[in-house]
């Protein structure tokens, strides 16, 4: 009889440890209104900006030159319509390289681009994630689902973390309210 009664007691012990588990705490945030309220993601987003300004400026003077042969080119073909074909070929040469240099250019910039967004957002994405770690922590939260991604249809009874991680990185509450 006293067997039965351990195993009863060790079953029970179980159940309730199973159940105590299944009753997880949920919250949410929108991750996007949080990156976008960090100072330090305005500031990295400027820099990325005048980043692409600057190649911007590259680019459009490769797009001036490309312009400058295709207006010599067509002025000469103008001024002397018996223009050699060997002449013709060297210009449509100088003309196609031209464009060539622009479209490499282009696909270059947008790497380096690319780069620096990485490069200046990696932090801010990092320092967000640790700050939601600590928070979710702090407040018991075994998940943290993330609203602004869009795949949060229908979510179960959880609270919205934002403004404790907002407070956590010293943001004030009404600092880039996400749109909807």
């Amino acid at each position: 009889m006293k067997k039965y009664v351990i195993i009863a007691i060790v079953a029970f012990t179980g159940f309730c440890s199973v159940k105590a588990s299944a009753q997880s705490k949920i919250a949410h945030i929108n991750t996007q209104a949080l990156i976008e309220a960090m100072p330090e993601s305005k500031k990295a987003q400027t820099e990325i900006e005048t980043f692409a300004g600057n190649l911007e400026k590259e680019s459009k003077t490769l797009i001036d030159e490309y312009n400058r042969k295709m207006k010599a080119f067509d002025d000469e073909l103008a001024k002397t319509p018996t223009m050699s074909e060997t002449m013709k070929e060297v210009k449509a040469k100088e003309i196609q390289e031209a464009q060539q240099r622009i479209q490499q250019f282009q696909q270059v910039a947008q790497e380096k681009i690319g780069q620096k967004q990485n490069e200046l957002l990696r932090p801010v994405y990092d320092k967000a994630r640790k700050a939601i770690e600590d928070v979710a922590k702090e407040k018991g939260y075994n998940y943290v689902l993330d609203s602004s991604q869009g795949g949060l249809l229908v979510s179960p009874a959880g609270d919205d973390i934002l403004a404790a991680v907002k407070t956590k990185l010293g943001i004030s509450a009404t600092a880039a309210a996400p749109a909807k």
